[in-house]
């Protein structure tokens, strides 16, 4: 069959795909995990997966992008709104958004969330300066060195080349 259209004459770019278990989970803070699934460096895009236990509660970030979160378990919300995200749930965050992520004590489960991340996170400290910033770049630097130290080795991210990988 001749293809028309966009891809007439050419080879459709491949999907790409990671199965759940080939990228691991590494922890970023105590009952908090996190797996980087994919980064866009030009872009600003990074996409991860976290997993939380009951009570835990993240720093206060701004965003300087979108946030697009779907919720896989559990049940989590931010502090500073009314709204809980259970399993099923999809959140949109505007560029600009501030909020403290948290997680009840009472979850009788880990809740699992994605997040597609355009920007950078902005973390605000005790005192309510900027202490940290984290965008594509840093997470991808982060989740490296967070693998390599927990003996994972180079993990495979999606949209890294192979020069970035060394």
């Amino acid at each position: 069959m001749a293809q028309t259209g966009l891809f007439a004459g050419t080879i459709p770019p491949r999907a790409l795909h990671r199965a759940a278990n080939e990228l691991p989970f590494v922890k970023i803070a105590e009952g908090a995990e996190l797996q980087l699934l994919q980064v866009d460096i030009e872009a600003g895009l990074w996409v991860i997966r976290t997993r939380l236990h009951p009570g835990v509660t993240l720093a206060k970030h701004k965003h300087t992008g979108e946030v697009f979160a779907f919720t896989i378990a559990g049940e989590w919300k931010y502090l500073e709104y009314p709204e809980i995200s259970t399993a099923g749930s999809y959140l949109f965050e505007p560029a600009g958004s501030v909020h403290t992520l948290h997680t009840p004590p009472s979850n009788t489960e880990v809740t699992d969330v994605w997040f597609a991340i355009r920007g950078a996170n902005l973390e605000y400290g005790a005192d309510g300066g900027i202490e940290n910033v984290v965008d594509a770049g840093a997470a991808l630097s982060i989740y490296r060195e967070l693998c390599l130290a927990a003996g994972h080795g180079e993990p495979n991210v999606l949209g890294v080349s192979d020069a970035l990988r060394s």
